[in-house]
């Protein structure tokens, strides 16, 4: 079982679905000290497992892999109809079609069986925590299993499961929330503050996330309890990283000045910079994921091949402004 005390460098780059995250992201931070995550989201289970084999051949040290847990829609058809409506717009604007709204599980069971499989070094879980069987699976095959929390309620429910490792994910954090429940405000406790309850309830390691963005992020999180820090904009830069041109360009944009939590793209609330889609679109759009981001999928996609960052989620953190191009290592050596 892997021990992320053992890191050379406390620093987690990441998992960041949908393309930021690459194999060469995960296997660079890995290589530079830390470790480096291979998301399974938005991926057929085929292609998961492609992408973890592929960062297990570029580097010798370990690497972990993150799964979205399967929870029910907390839409209703109706309601993502009249989205789909209001919608029509957007779709014309950018000449296509609104997607299927359709419901699945992100080929949970699929994906269970590539960790199995494959067995990279840690697995970690996001919007929830696999049972308390699943995860006697995962620990007899030797990977070490990180629940990602944002409450102390679901930290007790992730050790309840028999998890290894708690991710602290603070209301700073870049792209989706992991609340356990989909249709629940988002928690707004400060990262410290719920590392410090963490650390203090549960006799397990925590990694802190959340906005951590610099150097003194880093050591401030250390200094309360956190065996490492889980950074994931500081990455979006990165030489390795899969961020499109427009998601680039806009966080060094200055017509972008602060990010927001919205659901106006997949129907879970997630933060990203404030465009004029969430401007115009968030009032009105309902729970429903991942109705919703199939919804829009179309639209977003049309929006990158315009150039234009005004249709697109461009997740960040708060911390957008530290982002800085170069290579991993660099990366990495700036923020220690």
């Amino acid at each position: 079982m892997f021990d992320l005390r053992e890191l050379a460098v406390p620093i987690v780059v990441a998992p960041m679905a949908g393309g930021p995250s690459t194999p060469e992201l995960a296997a660079a931070g890995t290589d530079a000290g830390g470790l480096g995550f291979v998301p399974a989201g938005y991926l057929a289970a085929d292609a998961f497992a492609e992408r973890l084999g592929t960062a297990a051949q570029l580097t010798t040290g370990p690497i972990g892999a993150n799964l979205f847990v399967p929870q029910p829609s907390a839409g209703t058809a109706a309601e993502i109809a009249a989205y789909a409506a209001a919608l029509a717009p957007e779709a014309e604007r950018y000449g296509v079609a609104l997607g299927d709204p359709r419901f699945d599980d992100d080929a949970w069971a699929a994906k269970l069986d590539v960790l199995l499989d494959l067995r990279p070094a840690v697995a970690s879980f996001t919007f929830g925590v696999p049972s308390a069987d699943q995860c006697k699976r995962l620990r007899d095959a030797g990977i070490t299993t990180v629940g990602t929390v944002t409450t102390l309620s679901e930290a007790r429910a992730a050790v309840e499961a028999g998890v290894d490792v708690i991710a602290a994910q603070g209301p700073s954090a870049g792209g989706h929330r992991g609340t356990f429940d989909p249709a629940a405000q988002p928690a707004v406790e400060p990262l410290e503050q719920l590392l410090t309850g963490l650390t203090a309830t549960f006799d397990i390691p925590v990694i802190a996330a959340g906005g951590l963005s610099t150097a003194d992020d880093i050591s401030r999180v250390l200094q309360s309890g956190a065996v490492a820090a889980q950074l994931g904009t500081a990455f979006l830069l990165a030489d390795e990283a899969g961020s499109s041109p427009v998601h680039r360009a806009a966080l060094a944009d200055p017509q972008f000045t602060e990010t927001v939590v919205t659901r106006s793209f997949s129907g879970r609330y997630a933060r990203g910079l404030r465009n004029r889609f969430v401007d115009e679109h968030e009032a009105q759009a309902p729970f429903g994921y991942p109705e919703i981001h199939y919804l829009t999928s179309p639209v977003r996609a049309a929006s990158v091949r315009a150039g234009d960052p005004h249709a697109v989620n461009v997740w960040a953190g708060t911390g957008f402004r530290h982002a800085r191009a170069g290579s991993v290592a660099e990366i990495i050596e700036n923020l220690m």
